[in-house]
């Protein structure tokens, strides 16, 4: 087992869920509740990373973040450092690989929770700054679950986006998806299927406890 990538893979899923709850969940409301001009194009930027091949959107992210790229160069002149082939870029690729699996789920709850709910917290004098933390965030909790669950595990077994902008430098952004692939590379298969079996666990743990929470929640609410 290579700990350090499960190490590496487990930072850059928490940074990458971490990052992406609160900016997703603006995304969510601001296009379940508001009036957005050009709102299926929104959408359908928003859901790019699903369908795009993942090394048609690493090469895209890597131009954008490498010597020559205006996001890399900016990030040199403020940093100091590279932003290609780093944790940092590695967590920008991540937090836009994954944006989809945190705003869709949220989204759908939000749109899903009636009107007349929201019009009656506001008759009841709550401002919009309660009403989402004392209405909408509790009713949609479910889809906030789903959206950390998501996020979490599709970050765990990110490969292509992972290997075009971060490399494989141990300790940095050698993930365990990576660290597989060089064993399979090297015909250590026994090594990558305990590895494999492994991640398919935790993914799997993952998924399970935080739907079963997010039952727990949905019973109480309802």
């Amino acid at each position: 087992m290579d700990w350090e990538a499960f190490r590496v893979s487990l930072k850059l899923a928490g940074w990458t869920a971490l990052v992406l709850l609160p900016l997703g969940l603006v995304l969510a409301r601001g296009l379940a509740f508001r009036r957005v001009p050009a709102k299926g194009l929104w959408e359908a930027l928003i859901a790019a990373p699903l369908v795009l091949p993942p090394t048609v959107l690493g090469f895209y992210l890597l131009t954008a973040m490498g010597a020559n790229g205006a996001v890399g160069q900016a990030w040199a002149a403020l940093a100091g450092r590279p932003l290609a082939f780093s944790f940092e870029g590695l967590l920008a690729a991540s937090v836009i690989v994954n944006l989809p699996f945190a705003v869709q789920p949220m989204q759908r709850a939000l749109e899903a929770l009636p009107t007349d709910v929201r019009q009656a917290a506001w008759v009841s004098g709550l401002s919009p700054w309660s009403t989402f933390w004392r209405i909408e965030l509790p009713l949609a909790w479910p889809g906030v679950l789903s959206a950390f669950a998501l996020t979490f595990a599709h970050t765990l077994g990110e490969f292509g986006v992972v290997l075009m902008v971060g490399g494989s430098i141990p300790g940095e952004t050698r993930t365990l998806a990576l660290s597989i692939y060089d064993r399979v590379q090297g015909f250590d298969h026994a090594a990558a299927g305990a590895m494999s079996a492994a991640l398919l666990a935790f993914s799997a743990l993952t998924l399970a406890v935080v739907y079963g929470l997010g039952g727990r929640v949905g019973r109480r609410h309802g």
